[in-house]
């Protein structure tokens, strides 16, 4: 029989600690074996960055999100060359201007770059007064001409508000209906969830019954119908709240199947058993045995409903059923492209598709990898 003396098993745990296998916790665990995930990094990296241009979106745009220029003016490249071809490390921007040649269709003037008027680029700028957090007066923008001029990147609407201004100020919104609707969805779904599958029987069936009748609801007509109900002159705070509210009410029901189902296979595991056989109350079993077992399933289911909300949100608010002016969201900038003579003259109206797309790959991404990282097989 091959025994071990105390040097030999000294080496051993050496050897391990050296390879990493040291007691780690859960979420330590989960951390690991997210990071391997490339997809789930890009995701996670993007999220912080949505929810950073959320947090600072005035420090952010290069201007108000309500001041107005030149109605659908294009939008300005940067550029590190000047007419002749010359490159220089300094960043510009040119302003357009009416040269001498005309439209052989419309007879106007051609607009083109002002090369002659350059407006160069630089970080931390002054520009017009804005309130940080709506608290905190400040004039530095993050990224801006150097001479207070106005610049588009990604042009500007039919009114000339800057879109990129307002796409950035329209994250706070979409963001935070999304969040708050999956924070309810997540609070009563789950609680449901567990309360059904834990107690069983008559209860059970009964939660279930009613469950399926909010699932079997038209969820597209009701939404247009609650949301209709709302008079035109209510204030916009009374408005965004019901919107939450509806989209919330609607939305719990997957997420409680999803639990119950968790439930009824961990209500019959022995540890707690057990925890019934001495005696334990049912809310400690609950949360102390049943739901730190379930918050990994509803983390990731978390992830991968926030998609979900800010696509509904989106399409409500290009019907004009989610938000109002003079609130901004991605939803009501895209009202604008309700005509196909629109989208085909001033195609940069449809940057707040970009937005949109961006956050629901990050948090189907960061959704994925999280699915992996928890996952036990």
């Amino acid at each position: 029989m091959l025994t071990l003396n105390e040097t030999d098993t000294d080496a051993i745990a050496a050897a391990h600690n050296e390879r990493g296998h040291r007691n780690e916790s859960y979420a330590a665990l989960v951390w690991r074996r997210f990071r391997r995930s490339f997809t789930g990094m890009i995701g996670f990296i993007l999220v912080i960055l949505l929810v950073l241009m959320a947090i600072f979106a005035e420090f952010l745009s290069p201007l108000g999100p309500r001041e107005t220029y030149q109605s659908f003016s294009p939008p300005q490249t940067i550029s590190f060359s000047d007419q002749d071809g010359n490159y220089s490390i300094f960043p510009r921007v040119y302003g357009m201007a009416e040269t001498d040649e005309l439209d052989p269709i419309t007879f106007q003037p051609i607009v083109g770059p002002d090369y002659a008027n350059p407006h160069y680029l630089g970080f931390f700028v002054r520009g017009s007064e804005y309130r940080l957090f709506g608290l905190i007066p400040m004039e530095r923008r993050f990224f801006a001409t150097t001479d207070g001029t106005p610049v588009h990147f990604l042009g500007t609407d039919k009114f000339g508000r800057d879109v990129l201004s307002r796409a950035i100020h329209g994250s706070r919104i979409s963001l935070a209906i999304a969040l708050s609707v999956v924070f309810i969805i997540t609070v009563v779904g789950t609680s449901v969830g567990l309360v059904s599958g834990y107690y069983g029987g008559t209860a059970d069936a009964w939660i279930q019954r009613f469950v399926e009748v909010v699932l079997a609801f038209p969820q597209l007509p009701l939404y247009l119908a609650l949301t209709s109900l709302i008079p035109v002159t209510a204030p916009t705070h009374i408005f965004l709240g019901f919107v939450v509210v509806v989209m919330s009410a609607l939305g719990w029901a997957q997420m409680s199947r999803e639990v119950r189902g968790k439930t009824l296979a961990l209500a019959r595991i022995e540890y707690v058993r057990a925890a019934m056989a001495v005696g334990a109350t049912d809310t400690r079993i609950i949360f102390q045995h049943i739901l730190p077992n379930v918050m990994s399933h509803v983390i990731v289911a978390v992830t991968l409903h926030i998609p979900t909300v800010v696509l509904l949100e989106s399409f409500l608010g290009f019907l004009g059923f989610a938000v109002k002016p003079p609130l901004i969201s991605w939803g009501l900038m895209l009202q604008d492209t309700a005509t196909y003579s629109v989208i085909g003259s001033y195609p940069w109206i449809l940057a707040p598709v970009g937005f949109v797309f961006v956050t629901v790959f990050a948090f189907n991404a960061l959704g994925d990898g999280l699915r992996d990282a928890v996952d036990p097989y």
